[in-house]
């Protein structure tokens, strides 16, 4: 089955940045569109990138201009270099597919942006 583990997370303050790394394994990933969620408490979760298995990408608009998706398919990893960080980018943020979503989520990977 489906597998992905998050990591890269951690405290830092407004305008810091912090590289995110998602391993999939249980799929083939170079075929697949991947992305990036987050959901802050009491929110929902929200799609905040993502890269199509040709590496085109597009964002959410609040992190346009600030946050980065790619990926290594060498790898099976999708990465989200994260600059410029608000307090409001904070939550726990977890990758899946891009296009349809897999059939189960990762642990996730807890971002806190101190202002």
């Amino acid at each position: 089955q489906v597998q992905l583990v998050e990591s890269g997370g951690g405290l830092v303050q407004a305008g810091g940045s912090l590289r995110l790394s998602c391993v999939a394994s249980g799929i083939t990933f170079r075929i697949n569109d991947m992305a990036w969620y987050r959901q802050a408490p009491g929110k929902q979760r929200e799609l905040v990138a993502r890269i199509t298995r040709g590496g085109i990408t597009n964002y959410a608009d609040s992190v346009k201009g600030r946050f980065a998706i790619s990926r290594d398919n060498a790898k099976n990893t999708v990465y989200l270099q994260m600059n410029s960080l608000k307090p409001e980018d904070t939550a726990v943020y977890y990758c899946n597919g891009g296009t349809g979503l897999f059939g189960s989520w990762g642990q996730g990977t807890q971002v806190t942006v101190s202002s």
